[in-house]
């Protein structure tokens, strides 16, 4: 956020947000904080911090609003935040160490406060992603890390992009109710709308191999179906109240696989009759934000409420659940099947951690995701690249853009 756009919603942040901060530590810059950072986010995210430096608190708040017009303000904020929240273990996770060695790659994007998120590969290379915060669509070209931002429909709060089989570009319009199409060539952005008024917030969509988009709405609990040939868009309610639909994948016939955010299930669709139906996982408290498919068509799943890994096989029915490295509280959030092993991040620790499971010695290892110079942000989705060499993964906190390899030796 730029700080003329600041300007504009601070004056209305502190006549009626107040009670939104009020668990902040006592302190000189107090009611600055209290003000400017509920602008645009709850400041209980402050606290749930593992805290940092000056020097560190610097580069993140300059990830998120640009103060440099008002020095004195921007040190009045630092000094508080230093001081109140210093580096600590708050929330410290377990790393696990192992062989493999990474390499991150990182972008950090130009607008801040967007909270970058969802990157995907289009078939030139260019990278991918959506600015949920400030509208925004935006891409990439690693090879010269040049970026360029289009503005997307105000309170459209894109959620998700993935790249159709004509080569645009589809963002779930999540505070529009819309499904929307940029055209890359054109600039020219299309907008589907939901049939249904009960139908809110597009989150998640995935392709089939038929070009047909398939997305979840969460807060609606409900699937939907998208035919970019004719526009059409067919929804269907989850089986269970509460589900809240959220990770979506295919599989290789075609089934639609949806997580459940609200409740211990997996969802099951038939494309052709959009037929929905639910797999009951074990354990009052589990909550599944995504999953994905390995190429013998396990189902393997985050259980975010119970900090845990899970299998599933659909053919036989089996369930099967490890421990995640930092334990119960450490929510597992994205997953991705790759380079033969089953990846996904801790996002209740910090560090946020990314996590490698190898499923034939059920072996762990880990590492920090790094944002820049700092340990922030959190990682909400991951996908590999087109020709499966690397993860594409984000730090949202921080609007940066990561690309991993896994190092192998000469």
């Amino acid at each position: 956020m730029s700080y003329k756009m600041f300007r504009s919603v601070l004056l209305a942040t502190a006549l009626c947000s107040p009670a939104a901060a009020l668990a902040l530590l006592d302190g000189e810059g107090r009611e600055t904080v209290e003000a400017v950072c509920s602008a645009c986010h709850g400041v209980h995210l402050i606290e749930r911090s593992s805290g940092y430096s000056r020097e560190d608190w610097q580069f993140l708040t300059s990830t998120m609003i640009d103060l440099s017009d008002d020095p004195e303000m921007q040190g009045e904020i630092l000094d508080y935040l230093a001081e109140s929240f210093p580096p600590s273990d708050t929330r410290a996770a377990t790393p696990v160490s192992g062989p493999l060695t990474l390499r991150f790659e990182e972008w950090r994007v130009p607008t801040p406060g967007q909270r970058a998120r969802d990157p995907v590969e289009a078939p030139d290379g260019g990278i991918w992603w959506v600015g949920q915060w400030m509208d925004i669509l935006g891409r990439i070209d690693p090879e010269t890390g040049a970026m360029e931002e289009f503005d997307l429909p105000a309170g459209a709060r894109p959620h998700s992009v993935n790249i159709g089989p004509d080569g645009a570009v589809w963002y779930t319009g999540n505070r529009n109710a819309t499904m929307g199409r940029f055209d890359p060539a054109t600039g020219e952005i299309t907008e589907y709308p939901m049939p249904q008024a009960a139908a809110r917030d597009p989150h998640t969509a995935e392709f089939d191999a038929n070009g047909i988009l398939w997305f979840s709405l969460q807060g609606s609990n409900m699937i939907g179906r998208l035919d970019p040939a004719t526009g059409e868009v067919r929804l269907v309610p989850s089986p269970r109240d509460g589900a809240r639909p959220y990770g979506v994948k295919i599989s290789a016939d075609g089934t639609v696989w949806v997580a459940c955010n609200g409740a211990n299930c997996l969802l099951r669709l038939d494309p052709e009759t959009m037929e929905v139906s639910e797999i009951a996982l074990p354990d009052r408290g589990t909550t599944v934000r995504r999953l994905d498919i390995d190429e013998d068509g396990i189902i393997w799943w985050v259980n975010s409420g119970l900090g845990r890994l899970g299998r599933y096989d659909p053919t036989t029915g089996d369930i099967q659940e490890w421990a995640s490295p930092s334990g119960p509280d450490s929510h597992p959030y994205a997953i991705a099947v790759f380079d033969g092993a089953v990846w996904y991040n801790e996002s209740g620790v910090r560090p946020d951690m990314l996590v490698r499971f190898d499923p034939e010695a059920e072996a762990f290892q880990s590492w920090p995701i790094p944002s820049g110079p700092v340990h922030a942000g959190i990682l909400r989705h991951m996908r590999r690249t087109l020709d499966g060499e690397a993860l594409l993964i984000h730090q949202s906190g921080t609007n940066h853009i990561a690309r991993v390899t896994v190092q192998r030796g000469d």
